[in-house]
């Protein structure tokens, strides 16, 4: 598995900081509430994720009234500014639709644009999926909307771009995907919408356009159903309203069956990422989304490499935080899974079950610092008792702890003495040595 040291480190975890705590994570990269269609950009040398908002209003669909908005410098550490948009704010949006859908954000001579997909109230003159704007004058908001839609824009999930020369285009979805200039004011579209995928694949629904550029080569990307869910797939031009030709699948559809996918791709820091989102706290109701992060390689042609999801994500885990192994880099065939810590609370995260006759979890790049920790923690439980060993780099990798965890019906914690204190950034690898099975919530070094 590829992955890089230096300033970020592909293929590793994941750290989120609320605004009132830290909480230990890695994808899922937000902890504490429904998120999907994320759109990440990159405003003022940080990364900015503009997800969508999925709430429980008692239905069999999805329900999404507010947006929020997360930013990080490092991609380690998440700060969530809160609420920048609600429905209740917007004059125009039926607010018993609750159809605050995947939006966007963009920057343009130092004021941001705010593009978000709604149900028009037909009593106040519009009629069926609008866009709307709202700007600010700080990417965390708050944003303030116009007071009416855009006019000639019918569909949902806006996307802007602004290309080399500043021309500024707005990308949607509606019965097909479409494109077109957008207006020096970034309010109003300037020419004659295009319909981009005319003669794309035609089975299946196609929505949420993400347009980039990379090295001269535009690529328009969407999820697309090709047989039961969303896969996300891609095209390219040489121009930012094409024509585009259809290149193919750059992730697969869910093995979940969580019916739907919304992206975006991101250039940061030397490294281009792909953002989505799962079902990974509500895995038996597909309409509570949760937003991911991970690596996105091309090839020497400019073709993407296919994104396999991860667990780990991206960044590195400190080895002092509260490391979850649940969010595996790999992990045995046999007698190792995962499962969630309280069922009917799934924010508390997962559990790692090890029952097998050395079962096993790989977890990528955690960085012991420059001062070698000398012991370690662990929250385990087993009602039979077992013992674990933690080795470096592989699974013939030299052990650096081992510990008994006793026979008990609750969770404790447990603390050893290293046998090799170490620095830098290494892979862990947590066995089952004897005995079981061993629940794990977390572990730590200190």
């Amino acid at each position: 598995m590829l992955f890089k040291i230096s300033k970020i480190v592909f293929i590793a975890g994941i750290l989120i900081l609320s605004t009132t705590s830290p909480v230990t994570g890695q994808n899922p990269f937000i902890k504490d509430q429904f998120t999907a269609d994320p759109t990440a950009r990159v405003f003022e040398g940080k990364m900015y994720v503009y997800p969508s908002h999925d709430v429980d209003c008692g239905t069999d669909w999805f329900c999404m009234k507010d947006y929020h908005v997360f930013s990080s410098d490092d991609l380690v550490n998440w700060t969530d500014h809160g609420v920048i948009l609600h429905q209740n704010e917007v004059a125009w949006v039926d607010t018993n639709a609750n159809a605050m859908w995947a939006p966007d954000a963009i920057e343009r001579e130092g004021t941001y644009y705010f593009y978000f997909p709604a149900i028009a109230d037909t009593n106040t003159g519009f009629r069926g999926r609008k866009i709307g704007v709202a700007t600010s004058n700080t990417p965390y908001g708050p944003f303030s909307p116009e007071a009416e839609p855009m006019e000639g824009v019918d569909g949902i999930d806006p996307n802007t771009f602004i290309d080399e020369d500043g021309q500024a285009y707005l990308y949607w979805s509606g019965r097909g995907i479409w494109g077109s200039e957008l207006n020096s004011n970034m309010l109003q579209i300037e020419s004659e919408p295009e319909r981009l995928d005319e003669h794309h694949p035609q089975s299946g629904l196609r929505e949420g356009p993400f347009m980039f550029e990379r090295n001269g080569t535009y690529y328009l990307t969407y999820p697309r159903v090709i047989e039961n869910t969303e896969a996300l797939v891609y095209a390219t031009s040489d121009h930012p309203l094409g024509p585009f030709d259809y290149q193919g699948v750059f992730m697969d559809e869910h093995e979940s069956g969580c019916w739907t996918n919304h992206h975006s791709i991101v250039h940061y820091e030397g490294q281009w990422y792909l953002f989505y989102h799962h079902n990974d706290y509500s895995p038996d109701f597909d309409k509570n989304r949760s937003i991911r992060v991970d690596s996105l390689f091309f090839n020497p042609d400019g073709s993407i490499q296919k994104v396999e999801p991860t667990f780990r994500g991206v960044g590195l885990t400190e080895a002092t935080s509260h490391i979850q192994i649940d969010r595996y880099t790999a992990i045995s065939d046999d007698g190792a899974h995962i499962e969630f810590l309280d069922p009917s609370s799934p924010f508390k995260g997962w559990k790692t079950m090890l029952s097998g006759d050395h079962a096993w979890v790989r977890y990528n790049s955690v960085d012991f610092g420059n001062e070698p920790p000398e012991r370690l923690k662990v929250r385990a439980q087993s009602v039979s008792g077992g013992t674990i060993e933690i080795k470096l780099n592989s699974l013939e990798g030299p052990v650096i702890a081992e510990i008994d965890i006793p026979e008990s019906g609750s969770w404790n914690i447990y603390e050893t003495s290293l046998e090799i204190q170490q620095t830098a950034v290494h892979h862990l690898f947590v066995i089952l040595k004897n005995g079981g099975p061993v629940e794990i919530d977390w572990m730590s070094f200190k």
